[in-house]
């Protein structure tokens, strides 16, 4: 192990860990958006958008993530829509997120008995005043879990965007290899910063579903 390497070209993952991070966290979070709209939709079996909903989620989780990728960042400026490769990575993140956030929503909905509904309609309260109140937090403590292991997925799955030319860990990773040949010292710094990135999400992840269990959601 080359030490003096490792050393040297720290300061280099630092910034490809950074991009990776505020790339991830952005797709993340239009991810959330896409999932809970799409998983309200589904729950209150909406007219149409249900059928629209449904090819989306069945588009988007059985395509890879690099091939959303390459359609993003090659295809939609054939048809004059321009972007760049941060824009296309969000995006990307986004699109197949969306249909994986949905889904763990949406189980956490399913998961609430009718009665409570009911019960919630006959004390007076309107469909809005029953989701915000009665159902959501239920709902959302079922699916700290499977949310969790979603974002951890997504962080995980920017490994691709050096596809598009982003230079996130993956891209730096395979960029030293092919200049300097030290496989054992990239690979190593490239494992530690994903390491350094997910670790805490997961440690976090798994306090909060503990915390909602012991509060009493979800039991």
């Amino acid at each position: 192990m080359n030490w003096e390497f490792i050393l040297k070209y720290l300061p280099m993952y630092e910034k490809a860990a950074w991009l990776t991070l505020r790339i991830g966290l952005l797709g993340i979070v239009f991810a959330i958006i896409v999932g809970f709209v799409c998983s309200t939709i589904q729950y209150y079996k909406v007219p149409v958008l249900r059928r629209i909903v449904a090819v989306y989620i069945e588009l988007s989780r059985n395509t890879p993530l690099l091939v959303q990728l390459f359609f993003i960042y090659y295809g939609l400026p054939k048809i004059g829509i321009q972007t760049n490769a941060e824009a296309c990575g969000v995006a990307g993140l986004a699109f197949l997120g969306g249909s994986y956030m949905a889904e763990a929503f949406r189980s956490g909905l399913e998961a609430i008995e009718p009665i409570q509904t009911e019960s919630a309609y006959s004390l007076g309260m309107n469909r809005y005043q029953t989701m915000r109140y009665i159902i959501l937090p239920q709902a959302m403590s079922i699916s700290v879990p499977a949310f969790v292991a979603n974002v951890i997925f997504l962080l995980k799955e920017t490994s691709v965007f050096s596809a598009i030319s982003l230079m996130d860990l993956m891209f730096t990773a395979k960029d030293l290899i092919g200049l300097y040949y030290k496989t054992t010292e990239s690979l190593f710094l490239l494992v530690v910063f994903y390491l350094i990135l997910l670790l805490p999400i997961s440690i976090l992840g798994s306090l909060l579903e503990r915390r909602l269990r012991y509060a009493g959601f979800g039991a």
